[in-house]
């Protein structure tokens, strides 16, 4: 097998495993991304994968798909978002398809709710996880603008209870108005 099927096969397994792993939703895919792609595997520069987050979060659709199209196609090209997009997509389409068979039996079950409400617990933990995580990778940054729209964005947010497309979109604005400047510089 050649190099490029090897990562092909890397990428499709990773992104499998990590899918099929995973509980909570694309908050708690993005950390295990990173580890995955930045830490392990050294495909992604941190920096990158920060951003490619953000590309994910911005585009409308399941924010896991998305991160897993812009990883795959950043690491392997157009081949590469198909093979990723497979590998995020069928976890939760076999698992959803067995519990659908035996959605009665698991509907009023008081130990599968028990599990349920367990599993959420640390679905806040890793989504806290990443807050600081990615929280952290920006303050590091040093770059001022994103620090403040950070802060501001959470402000917003957490106090004034904007509508969070509108903190995207403006947080976007501000991101092409910066790359339109810089590349002006340059």
């Amino acid at each position: 097998m050649n190099s490029k099927a090897q990562r092909l096969m890397k990428l499709f397994w990773s992104t499998f495993g990590i899918s099929a792993f995973t509980f909570g939703g694309g908050y708690v895919i993005i950390p295990l991304m990173q580890k995955t792609f930045v830490g392990k595997l050294k495909w992604i520069e941190n920096n990158e994968m920060l951003d490619l987050t953000a590309i994910a979060q911005s585009s409308p659709g399941p924010i896991a798909v998305n991160a897993a199209i812009l990883v795959g196609y950043k690491t392997a090209g157009k081949t590469g978002a198909l093979i990723s997009t497979a590998g995020a997509v069928l976890p939760p389409l076999i698992i959803i398809s067995i519990i659908s068979l035996f959605y009665q039996a698991f509907r009023d079950n008081r130990y599968v709710s028990l599990v349920m409400s367990g599993m959420s617990a640390g679905v806040a933990a890793v989504v806290i996880d990443v807050v600081i995580t990615m929280g952290w990778d920006i303050l590091k940054s040093r770059r001022i603008t994103a620090i403040a729209m950070m802060f501001i964005a959470f402000i917003l947010a957490a106090f004034f209870s904007v509508n969070v497309i509108l903190i995207i979109l403006a947080a976007g604005i501000v991101g092409y108005i910066q790359y339109i400047m810089k590349r002006k510089k340059a």
